[in-house]
């Protein structure tokens, strides 16, 4: 990846402007990660939630990486803590019986070794908690894990409540550098969310961008780009998507469809079809 397809948040952090995603890849996760590594992708997005990731798989890919000469500095990392909510109970990573802060600190340390890593450039919450109080007492466990260093930036994802963002990032010492929420139609694609994050300079980030999409990616308007282009309508969408500034995940399995995830920035779109992709949100 060249460096202008890199997005730099508030923290100088520099974030690939596509990221490979890893949930739901179990066994198969080191390999698929070592190849996504091999052919381009430079971030990687994982959770210490064994119930849908395999965060160990994800350090071994990487790991297999950095034997090969790959520097960890270039690689962004992403993980993130997993409230009790969203865990299975017969594999938490961390005491279900400790605070919420220990739950925190627990499941980093826990991240940090399965990655084989000695810092994540990015921590996320990965969903706010039952109500603002839990969800403050674990931002600020992880605004611990900032200041110590162990994480450049911290995120939340899963927040669809414009008021509960605006709130945390108020409340909050440490600002979220990051946002991650599926971008889909029931949401009406997070556009007050997507306005607050431009005026605060967060970078919002996007899953479920194909699958929760087919009428988009179906619609003429894409299908003439596409044609137009040489490319597919997934292409379109996600080259729109990274020209507006949302950096979208990809959990692409196959060889080809990776090498057309990392191809979306050989070509760009004009403003007027920018327009067009828009008018369909």
């Amino acid at each position: 990846m060249n460096s202008k397809d890199f997005l730099t948040s508030t923290y100088g952090v520099r974030i690939p402007r596509i990221i490979y995603g890893t949930a739901w890849k179990k066994d198969s996760t080191a390999a698929l990660v070592e190849q996504a590594i091999g052919l381009g992708f430079r971030g990687i997005d994982t959770a210490c939630q064994p119930k849908h990731y395999n965060e160990a798989g994800v350090g071994d890919g990487v790991a297999a990486c950095l034997h090969r000469g790959i520097d960890r500095a270039d690689l962004y990392l992403q993980s993130k803590f997993t409230s009790l909510s969203g865990q299975d109970p017969m594999q938490v990573p961390y005491d279900p019986k400790a605070s919420l802060s220990e739950q925190v600190a627990q499941s980093f340390q826990t991240s940090l070794k399965n990655l084989q890593t000695t810092y994540l450039d990015c921590l996320i919450l990965h969903s706010p908690l039952a109500n603002q109080q839990r969800t403050l007492e674990v931002w600020q466990a992880m605004e611990q894990i900032f200041h110590s260093g162990g994480a450049k930036q911290l995120g939340i994802s899963n927040c669809y409540d414009l008021q509960q963002f605006e709130l945390l990032y108020r409340e909050a010492e440490v600002k979220p550098a990051v946002i991650q929420n599926r971008f889909y139609d029931e949401t009406q694609y997070d556009r007050g969310i997507r306005d607050f994050c431009r005026e605060q300079q967060i970078i919002y980030q996007s899953f479920w961008t194909l699958t929760a999409n087919p009428t988009i990616l179906a619609h003429a308007t894409l299908q003439t780009l596409a044609a137009k282009y040489r490319r597919s309508a997934a292409q379109i969408f996600f080259r729109y998507l990274s020209q507006i500034g949302i950096i979208p995940l990809t959990g692409a399995t196959s060889e080809s469809h990776m090498r057309d995830d990392l191809a979306i920035f050989d070509f760009e779109l004009t403003a007027d079809e920018c327009d067009a992709i828009e008018m369909l949100l």
